[in-house]
This record gives structure tokens, C-alpha cells and sequence, in this order.
């Protein structure tokens, strides 16, 4: 009887899943323009606006990557959210990091990037963590992404995923963050907030 049961349950959440409906790249490009939303292997995920802390923290990143790159006369470009990535080239994935840097010219168009970027960086709010921890983390090491940096502004801590190295380090705001994708690159988040 037990294990009828639980036949069961897995029988009703897969109706359950089968029922939700699964969206495309289509769909969400026909979205209005004031409507960020993300997907994920068909799962549509609308997304909440920016607080000013958020901006703050993501400006203080792109000028760092932005600095370096025009002083190492780099190829590299470093964009902001909002702009699409096309992760896989397929209908069901359509992300919008918060940070990418893409040093590949031949995969970026008018739309945004098609394939993996080098760097993604995404900052973390109470409706995006298991996203971006889970899911997306998966999805960035699986499709080749080289690096991936989580930051809580709450928790005041930044993950450093090396997919490259297979490494994973924890770091604190007052921290020097170096970038592994680039030599040299150190993001010292103890001036973030001081005004520097």
C-alpha cells in the first residue's frame, strides 16, 4: 500500500506539470518592453524592478570591467541588463543576466548573445535566489560560461563560481575579488558605497 501511494503522488505531480504551460523565445520576445521576465527550459519567470542598491552594485561592477578592459585595449565587451541571452540556441531559454562579458564578437547581434557568454555576474533579491543558485547556475557551467560571480547585497557576499578551474570561493564586501577570465582584474569591494 505504501509504495501504491507514492506511485501515486508522483503520478499527480507529473499531470500537475504537464498541465503548466510551457512558453518559448517567441513568446517573449512579443512581450512589451516594460516586461522583464525570464525563461528557463520552457518555465516563464517575470522579474521584479531593480532596487537603487541593486544599480549601485552593478554600476560599481561594469565600471571595474570597464576600466580594465579599455586600459588592456581588450576585445572583450561588458553589457548590462536589460539585454537577452540566448544560452543555447534553443526556443526555451531566454535570460537576461545582470552582468555579461562576452569576448567573442560573433556572438552577439542586434538581439543580444547567442551561446555563452565568458563572465556572468547576477545580483540575488529574495524572488531570484533559488534561481539564480540553482538553475541558472546549472545552466551557465553546462553551456560553458567561464565564470560566475552570485552577489547578495543583504548578506554583503560574493560566490565566485571558476567553472574553468572547478573552483568555488565565498567573499565579503570588504574583499579584493580577483577575476580569474582576467589577469590582473582585481574588484575591490571594500571602495563599493565609499564614493571612490
Amino acid at each position: 500500500m505504501g509504495i501504491y501511494m507514492e506511485e501515486e503522488e508522483v503520478i499527480k505531480k507529473n499531470m500537475a506539470l504537464a498541465k503548466e504551460k510551457i512558453y518559448t523565445v517567441e513568446f517573449m520576445e512579443a512581450l512589451p518592453e516594460d516586461v522583464r521576465a525570464e525563461l528557463i527550459d520552457g518555465q516563464l519567470f517575470y522579474m521584479a524592478t531593480p532596487t537603487a542598491e541593486h544599480q549601485e552594485l552593478i554600476g560599481f561592477l561594469h565600471g571595474n570591467f570597464w576600466n580594465y578592459i579599455k586600459s588592456h585595449k581588450g576585445r572583450c565587451k561588458v553589457y548590462l541588463a536589460p539585454l537577452a541571452l540566448y544560452l543555447n540556441e534553443d526556443s526555451s531559454t531566454y535570460l537576461e543576466p545582470d552582468l555579461m562579458v562576452v569576448c567573442d564578437p560573433d556572438k552577439m547581434r542586434e538581439k543580444g548573445c547567442y551561446g555563452a557568454p565568458d563572465f556572468i555576474a547576477e545580483i540575488i533579491s529574495p524572488s531570484t535566489q533559488s534561481r539564480d543558485y540553482l538553475l541558472k547556475l546549472n545552466k551557465y557551467q553546462s553551456a560553458g560560461v567561464r565564470e560566475y560571480w552570485i552577489l547578495d547585497a543583504k548578506k554583503q557576499t560574493i560566490h565566485v563560481y571558476d567553472f574553468e578551474n572547478g573552483k568555488k570561493d565565498t567573499y565579503g564586501f570588504g574583499d579584493k575579488v580577483s577575476v580569474t577570465i582576467f589577469e590582473g582584474l582585481e574588484v575591490d569591494f571594500g571602495e563599493f558605497g565609499s564614493g571612490s
